[in-house]
């Protein structure tokens, strides 16, 4: 998909863009991040629809050309979605395209399945062969990139946290926010001289 003619950097819609599978992440780690994110006033975009068909809508496409970061939050059936699948493509695009920071969360998933398509992760995404056998390569390329790119893993987050269960929600984004902070004020002095993201 081509990018507008416009450039991106200078009509950003959203700092934060989440590209998550809802059956797996909706109710429990994706919707406690977009509350953090928002209560530390980072702009974010979170797909609702929860009815979708193969194809994905131009306006979400242009939504996440339109944002700053991505945040994709793999879990063990991200990749039984062409939806997501595609979405990462076109958050891939943007990475290479215009340099849009893209930040890999591993939930409950091993960073090296989503890297090789192996175990679990990798049995929900050979069930999309039959499906969609022209984007099949397309798709294991993409996975093996944003796999390969700094992120957060779950598990190790989870090991370092001795709290309740609600102290262990505010720890577990803690590191994901600060660097989203970071970003924010890098990404503002660089692209922002007025200071957007203040």
């Amino acid at each position: 998909m081509a990018s507008s003619s416009s450039s991106p950097r200078n009509s950003n819609k959203y700092e934060v863009f989440l590209s998550f599978k809802g059956e797996d992440t909706r109710d429990n780690f994706t919707s406690h991040l977009y509350s953090a994110l928002c209560q530390n006033k980072i702009e974010t975009f979170i797909d609702n629809d929860l009815k979708r068909g193969d194809e994905i809508s131009q306006s979400l496409l242009d939504t996440i050309e339109a944002s700053t970061i991505s945040i994709v939050i793999f879990s063990e059936r991200y990749a039984s979605s062409g939806w997501c699948l595609d979405e990462l493509l076109k958050i891939l695009e943007c990475k290479h395209g215009y340099g849009q920071i893209v930040i890999p969360v591993f939930y409950r998933v091993d960073p090296s399945h989503v890297r090789r398509q192996t175990g679990n992760f990798g049995d929900f995404f050979s069930k999309l062969e039959e499906r969609f056998p022209q984007k099949l390569q397309r798709w294991r390329n993409a996975l093996t990139a944003a796999a390969n790119l700094s992120g957060f893993d779950s598990h190790v987050i989870r090991n370092n946290i001795l709290f309740s269960w609600q102290a262990c929600n505010i720890q577990e984004y803690s590191g994901l926010l600060s660097s989203m902070h970071n970003i924010s004020k890098q990404t503002s002095a660089s692209l922002y001289p007025g200071g957007v993201f203040a």
